[in-house]
C-alpha cells in the first residue's frame, strides 16, 4: 500500500470522509440485502454484514482509508501548530 502524495485538506478531506463512510455503509447494505434475499432473517443479516464488512473494507477501501488518515493527520498537525503559535503569542514570545 502506497502513501498518498499529498494529504487532502478542507473540502477534499470532507469529501474523502463522506465517500469512505458511504462506501462502508453501502457495503453493509448490499451484503445484508443479499443475505435477506438468501432467506437469512434481517437482524442476523445486518449483524453478519457488519462483521464481514470490517475486514472487507480494509481490503477494498485501503487507498481511500489511507487518504482519510493522511488528511486527518495533516489537519491535526496544522491545529497543533496554530495552537502552539497562539500560546507563544499569549506568553509574549515572538
Amino acid at each position: 500500500m502506497g502513501t498518498p502524495q499529498t494529504a487532502p485538506t478542507g473540502s477534499a478531506l470532507v469529501r474523502d470522509v463522506v465517500l469512505y463512510t458511504a462506501a462502508r455503509l453501502a457495503m453493509v447494505a448490499i451484503m445484508a440485502l443479499l443475505l435477506v434475499l438468501a432467506g437469512v432473517p434481517l437482524l442476523v443479516s445486518v449483524l453478519l454484514a457488519l462483521v464481514v464488512a470490517v475486514p472487507l473494507s480494509m481490503l477494498l477501501l485501503g487507498a481511500l482509508r489511507a487518504r482519510v488518515n493522511a488528511g486527518l493527520a495533516a489537519q491535526g498537525a496544522r491545529r497543533r501548530a496554530e495552537r502552539d503559535r497562539l500560546r507563544q503569542q499569549l506568553r509574549g514570545d515572538s
